[in-house]
């Protein structure tokens, strides 16, 4: 990377870089816009003996030499920004030896697997935001001597750092507080030299890891070895955050349990499992993107003779453990469905419970309406209520008949289908019935024996 080259134009200056392009002037020769994010880029280039040793390098993309292999890695940072950008950032550190269409391969949305430019190029970027934890996006370029990976953010366990003491391997002393406050140590013979210490968070950390620290990777002996430890640490990275939200989601249940109205109201309010579940469809595309790709490569790296069969083998089993991992994510989802569906049913029971009160209250004061709204009818200049004459005396009783009319119609237009079914269903029965006794008759006719008269058959 060339930091300096980085340029902030003004709008002035912009305008006369425009006016100083000449219409001859070649599309290489015209200048780039540098992205500001350029400077948060991590990159890391190793090298490898063949023999199970890793140097790192520095990043001039050199031809190494006989029975050794380079990775060149770029990590871009997990930031809101557009995908042109993320492009121009790779042409910034990968132009040169990099074409424009490996940098395209390497950096669009979706599955991809094919050979461009004599190198095997395969990809499993999923479409989403950078900072989601749930947008992933791994390209390799992969030649005989050389691989080049693209990544969004860290992976773990991806990269290889100098052998040290892990971890896993000490004897564990689980740092807890008391009643009182004070921190007491629990593990070995109960002292703190009996066992390294480890903290609660630390600890629930390392449960969500399905795999060994970094420094225990096995350094690769060949860029068959290489593939397969890149493929293995994307799943790995999956697997991780799979647990991850399994762990959250067996949290939220123990809430869920325990909690009262103000939670679940307040998981409604923030639509928490609307957005599980989208964060788990996230995680859906770029497994099937894998089960799109993998099979691919192995496919494609099955032909080459520097692809060792272990290593297809080894493929083979890592296309096993993904499709078993969509398994695992297809059941959580139902979980999620199933405690959605739970909050769902008893968020319609509070709405019927505050509606039966509705209802309740609605009775109570339905007789006080209906003669507040009787007695309380201003009948005058309404006909057959003329007040001011004196045939006419009874003017709240014919109103009181009008209105007897009315609820009669009304009552007759609700209940006519009623009626006219149930009519049609008696009109059916007994055309049935008539029906079942002429066929009766007409049989006994056909069955009883015929008596002769005066020696003739009866037809």
């Amino acid at each position: 990377m060339h930091p300096d080259r980085e340029e902030t134009v003004g709008n002035g200056e912009a305008e006369e870089m425009d006016e100083g392009l000449k219409e001859d002037t070649s599309l290489g020769d015209i200048p780039l816009y540098r992205p500001r994010f350029s400077g948060m880029v991590r990159q890391k280039a190793y090298i490898f003996d063949g023999k199970g040793k890793y140097y790192n390098k520095d990043w001039d993309f050199a031809e190494p030499k006989e029975n050794e292999f380079c990775w060149y890695h770029v990590e871009l940072p997990k930031i809101n920004q557009k995908l042109p950008l993320f492009a121009q950032c790779l042409i910034d550190i990968l132009c040169p030896p990099l074409k424009l269409q490996d940098i395209l391969s390497l950096v669009s949305n979706g599955p991809f697997c094919s050979h461009v430019d004599g190198a095997l190029v395969f990809r499993v970027n999923s479409s989403g935001p950078p900072t989601s934890n749930y947008t992933f996006r791994l390209a390799a370029r992969v030649t005989e001597n050389s691989v080049i990976t693209v990544s969004l953010g860290r992976v773990p366990r991806l990269g290889f750092s100098p052998m040290s003491e892990s971890l896993l391997s000490q004897i564990p002393a689980v740092e807890t507080c008391s009643i009182g406050g004070t921190p007491s140590h629990h593990g070995g013979d109960g002292n703190e030299g009996s066992g390294i210490v480890i903290r609660e968070h630390v600890l629930e950390f390392l449960l969500t890891m399905n795999h060994s620290e970094e420094a225990d990777n096995p350094v690769p002996e060949s860029v068959s070895n290489l593939v397969v430890h890149i493929i293995d640490t994307h799943l790995d990275h999956l697997q991780d955050i799979t647990t991850k939200f399994e762990m959250e989601l067996d949290s939220v249940e123990l809430e869920l349990d325990k909690g009262g109205f103000a939670l679940k109201k307040q998981m409604l309010d923030d639509r928490r499992f609307p957005k599980m579940h989208l964060n788990l469809q996230r995680l859906l595309q770029v497994i099937a993107h894998g089960e799109q790709v993998f099979p691919r490569v192995k496919e494609k790296c099955s032909s080459k003779k520097w692809f060792s069969s272990e290593d297809i083998n080894s493929l083979d089993e890592l296309i096993g453990r993904l499709r078993r991992l969509k398994e695992n994510v297809g059941f959580i989802s139902n979980r999620v469905t199933a405690i959605q569906a739970g909050l769902d049913s008893w968020q319609a029971e509070q709405i019927n419970k505050k509606l039966y009160y509705l209802s309740f209250l609605s009775i109570i004061f339905l007789p006080l309406s209906i003669i507040t709204g009787v007695f309380g009818m201003n009948v005058g200049g309404v006909p057959w209520t003329e007040q001011k004459n004196p045939e006419v005396k009874a003017g709240f009783r014919n109103v009181m008949f009008v209105c007897v009319g009315v609820l009669v119609l009304v009552l007759l237009c609700f209940l006519f289908p009623a009626l006219y079914s149930r009519i049609a269903a008696w009109r059916r029965t007994i055309a049935l019935k008539r029906s079942w006794s002429l066929n009766r008759k007409s049989y006994l006719k056909r069955t009883l024996p015929v008596k002769e008269r005066d020696s003739y058959i009866r037809l």
